[in-house]
């Protein structure tokens, strides 16, 4: 069963709910990368975990920075910090997939 949300979404056809309990991979890249994809629409949510998964794009860590590098592909967000987590993006592409 879905959980119950205490928000509602303001369109219920242009927005979707899921989860995935116990997967594989470190929470605090998830929280940054869901961060990172909220508000996006579904193709370029897909498209922009593409490219981090290519390195061509990147996911900029705001609260979970210790120990993250500083890279120059960080400009455009205004953060010095940030990464690719490709195998929580992998996961979340899975889960954006079959939403």
């Amino acid at each position: 069963t879905m959980p119950i949300y205490s928000a509602q979404p303001q369109d219920e056809n242009k927005s979707c709910k899921a989860r995935a309990p116990n997967l594989r991979t470190k929470f605090k890249n998830m929280r940054e990368l869901t961060m990172a994809v909220r508000g996006m629409l579904l193709k370029k949510a897909q498209r922009y975990l593409h490219d981090v998964i290519a390195h061509k794009d990147i996911v900029p860590f705001r609260r979970y920075r210790y120990g993250i590098g500083r890279h120059a592909q960080l400009k455009k967000y205004k953060t010095p910090q940030g990464g690719w987590p490709e195998k929580s993006c992998r996961f979340l592409l899975d889960l954006l997939t079959n939403a």
